[in-house]
């Protein structure tokens, strides 16, 4: 099995950030994590590239991703939530699957990636609402071709009580990873 995880959290050893160690220590298969914050991906510039040609102008990291896209069995979005949405990094990342988008609507073409699961963590403080956060990265993952997504995980009181500590949070990690690892083929 493989796993690319979108981590969208500038904290190294923030909340998210200790959800994806609870996680990746436990998950089955290879995985890589694209650190929005610390990787050399530009967001798209909507240069229209992608409306006649596959892939994407930008040459930048994006490009191994993309490959793995390709053959990976599972997609994981992991944010904090910045005024109820992903944050801005992690949204320029997620801008880049524009590629696919147009692939689909624009070129009429079925993009190059196999189906797979996909699942969302969320986390933050309580003040905002998640909603909008969550279909944000719902829509990110139908563009990576995930057919089948688990319900969201979140730990929304993190300003009172760490994620790691959020026994809700940990109870859908644990399901996430019984997701993730079933069927194993994706």
């Amino acid at each position: 099995m493989k796993t690319l995880i979108l981590n969208g959290s500038p904290r190294a050893n923030g909340d998210t950030a200790s959800l994806l160690r609870i996680l990746t220590a436990k998950l089955p298969g290879e995985y890589k994590v694209v650190d929005a914050y610390r990787c050399g991906i530009s967001p798209c510039v909507d240069c229209r590239y992608c409306w006649m040609h596959p892939g994407c102008a930008i040459k930048d990291e994006m490009q191994e991703v993309y490959t793995y896209l390709e053959t990976c069995d599972c997609v994981l979005v992991a944010s904090p939530v910045y005024f109820s949405e992903l944050t801005g990094k992690l949204l320029d990342v997620g801008s880049r699957l524009q590629t696919y988008f147009c692939a689909k609507f624009i070129r009429k073409e079925k993009p190059d990636l196999k189906p797979k699961k996909g699942a969302v963590i969320l986390v933050g403080g309580g003040a905002g609402a998640i909603d909008k956060a969550y279909e944000t990265a719902r829509t990110l993952l139908r563009l990576a071709n995930c057919t089948s997504i688990h319900p969201l995980v979140s730990s929304h009181d993190t300003d009172h009580v760490p994620a790691a500590e959020d026994p809700e949070a940990l109870r859908g990690v644990e399901e996430l990873l019984a997701f993730f690892g079933d069927g194993e083929d994706g």
